[in-house]
C-alpha cells in the first residue's frame, strides 16, 4: 500500500510540475559523430569537453578509409538545444589548421581535411551557459593518427 501511495504522489507532483527535471539534462542530443560528418566516416579517437569536474560534450575524430579524408565535430551533451559557443578545429602536420567555430545548438563541425598519410591533431570547445567565460575544452594537441 505505501509504495501505491509513493508513486501516485509522485506521478501527481510530476503532472503539476512541483518535481522538475534539469532541463540541461533532461533528454539527449539527437546527433552522432556518424551522423554529422557522414557515410564512411568511422570514429577513430574521442576526447571529453571539460570544464574541470563538469562535462558538457565530446569531440570525435572520424576517418574515411576510403577517402583519406579526417573529420573533427564537437557534439555538446548539455546545454544543447541553447545556442552556445562551441568550436571543431582539426590539424594537419605541416598544414594550417581548419576550424567552425560559432554560437551553435547541437555541435560545432564537420571539420574535413585530406590526410591521408598525415598527422593530425584535433581540438574541441564549448561554453557553459551559466558562465560565459568558463569554456569546457577536449582533445589532442599532439600530432598523431598518421594513417
Amino acid at each position: 500500500m505505501t509504495r501505491s501511495v509513493t508513486k501516485i504522489f509522485a506521478v501527481t507532483a510530476l503532472a503539476a510540475g512541483i518535481l522538475t527535471a534539469n532541463p540541461a539534462y533532461a533528454a539527449s542530443n539527437p546527433y552522432t559523430p556518424e551522423r554529422v560528418c557522414g557515410a564512411g566516416f568511422t570514429q577513430i579517437h574521442s576526447s571529453l569537453l571539460k570544464s574541470g569536474r563538469d562535462t558538457f560534450g565530446r569531440v570525435y575524430l572520424m576517418y574515411n578509409r576510403s577517402t583519406g579524408y579526417n573529420c573533427v565535430v564537437s557534439i555538446k551533451t548539455v546545454f544543447y538545444r541553447t545556442a552556445t559557443r562551441t568550436v571543431a578545429t582539426l590539424t594537419v602536420k605541416g598544414g594550417k589548421s581548419k576550424t567552425d567555430v560559432g554560437n551553435f545548438k547541437y555541435y560545432a563541425g564537420p571539420v574535413k581535411v585530406n590526410a591521408r598519410g598525415k598527422c593530425v591533431s584535433y581540438w574541441g570547445e564549448t561554453r557553459d551557459t551559466r558562465l560565459d567565460f568558463a569554456d569546457a575544452t577536449g582533445g589532442r594537441k599532439a600530432f598523431g593518427n598518421c594513417k
